[in-house]
């Protein structure tokens, strides 16, 4: 993975580091009901990060989970649930309360939150779930804006995955 660009995720107090190999799958925006309610929950943590953006999007770039490294600074991160049966987590590093990005426990990508990551990153390709966004919320029609997960955040998802199988 060394030819590949790298990003690093950091959070507040730059004591974790996650390191990013290559290009995201995408980079969306989420207006879903959990994740606003996830935002607001971590963003009330003491010396928290904010999460959510203006609008009360939360801003992401999605990654392969083998495309991505942080084994050295596992001990300070902590996952948070917002059902305890969700198969979701939240992940935060204690040091400093940073939400560093979301697990889906049986998906093979990383959700991270677009704020840790510095310097350039690929545009906004789509906001998903904007069904749910918050009443008087006008979003621009630069991207498509989608009113739940579309065909082709979940196909993208799918061709980001092939790969991983071709490995095995």
């Amino acid at each position: 993975m060394a030819d590949q660009p790298t990003r690093i995720a950091e959070c507040s107090c730059g004591k974790v580091k996650i390191r990013a190999f290559g290009e995201p799958i995408m980079h969306t925006a989420c207006y879903c009901k959990d994740c606003q309610v996830g935002g607001e929950q971590i963003q009330a943590l003491q010396g928290a990060a904010p999460i959510l953006d203006s609008d009360g999007g939360t801003d992401f770039l999605l990654y392969r989970k083998d495309r991505v490294e942080y084994s050295n600074v596992q001990s300070l991160l902590r996952p948070y649930k917002i059902k305890n049966d969700s198969l979701t987590s939240r992940v935060v590093a204690t040091c400093c309360n940073t939400a560093m990005f979301l697990n889906f426990e049986k998906g093979h990508w990383l959700t991270m939150y677009r704020q840790r990551f510095q310097g350039d990153v690929p545009p906004l390709q789509m906001r998903v779930c904007t069904a749910s966004k918050r009443s008087g919320i006008n979003l621009p029609d630069d991207v498509p804006n989608c009113a739940n997960h579309s065909f082709r955040f979940f196909a993208t998802l799918l061709v980001a995955w092939i790969p991983m199988l071709l490995r095995r």
